[in-house]
This record gives C-alpha cells, structure tokens and sequence, in this order.
C-alpha cells in the first residue's frame, strides 16, 4: 500500500535493528527482540510499569515489592515476565539502565506511531509474538516479602562502560 509515494512503515524496525545489533549489550538485543509485534502502547506502558517497580525495591519503597510480584503473577500475556527474567540475576544499576533504554525506545516508537496515524500514513500491521492472552505455562505465586538478593545492591562501578564494549567477532578465544 503506498500513499503520497511512502510504503508503509515498519514500526518494528527500531526493535529489529537493536535485536541485531552487536554493538548493543546482549541484555539489551534480548529485551528489543521481546517487544516486536507488540502494540504501541501495550508495550510502552508494560516496561514503564516494570521499570517503576524494580526502581521502587532499589529505592527502598514498600510497595515496590507488591508492585513486582503482582505483575510476574498477573494471569494477562508472558511479556513483563519475558523482559524481568531476561534481566532478572544481571545486577540492580544494569537492569535498571536496560529498562529505562528499552523505555525510551519504545516512547520513541509510540510517539513515531501517533504521528503516522495522525498524519493517515499506511503502517505494516503488527503482528503480535503472543498467541493467547493468558499465560501459556505456569505462574508463580509469589510472597511480597521476598528476600533482596545480592543483584539488587550490585554496581559494578566506574568498569560499567566494560559492559558495553562489543567484541571483535574476527577474534578468537
């Protein structure tokens, strides 16, 4: 479908490109690929929510932990549970960084999507990677006075930028 001689636009393909892109932490490329397919909105406000609740158990404040296990026994589609355990164990400061990225990513996205529908631009259809609105497995259940790991209190400190360094692939171990 063309429109004023524009294709349709791929609201994916931010999502893609970082899912690909090995100059991108691996945590980061995993939690992009998750959110493929998903709505606009959907997604944006999912990781928002996320994002709140493990901010708020960092921070100290009581009804983070209610939030957090709310969400991973929520009996709605897998995605928050994906994008938590794709980062759940990694470190509080990389996890916290990972979701605000993906965050903005997906703001940045949501924004691009308001504006093509407004603008009546033709937009390839999404199609969602979930194929039943409830969880397709079991969920936890899950005590609000779980106990703080270690990963909650890890900074790696100023060797954070070695996180993101990118191998070189010609290279060999």
């Amino acid at each position: 479908m063309k429109t004023d001689c524009i294709e349709a636009f791929d609201l994916d393909l931010t999502l893609k490109d970082a899912s690909s892109d090995p100059s991108i932490r691996p945590t980061r490329r995993m939690i992009a690929a998750a959110c493929i397919g998903l709505g606009p909105e959907d997604a944006y406000y999912s990781v928002r929510e996320l994002r709140e609740a493990v901010e708020w158990i960092h921070e100290g404040e009581p009804a983070g932990k209610r939030k957090l296990t709310t969400i991973l026994s929520n009996h709605c589609d897998d995605f928050q549970r994906c994008i938590y355990y794709a980062l759940a164990g990694k470190g509080i400061v990389l996890v916290l960084d990972d979701l605000q990225w993906l965050e903005g990513v997906l703001q940045a996205r949501g924004k691009l999507a308001g504006e093509l529908l407004r603008g009546k631009r033709p937009m390839l259809p999404l199609v969602s990677p979930y194929v039943a609105s409830e969880p397709d497995g079991p969920v936890g259940r899950f005590d609000v006075d779980f106990e703080i790991g270690p990963s909650w209190s890890f900074d790696p400190g100023p060797d954070y930028e070695a996180f993101d360094r990118v191998v070189d692939p010609k290279l060999s171990l």
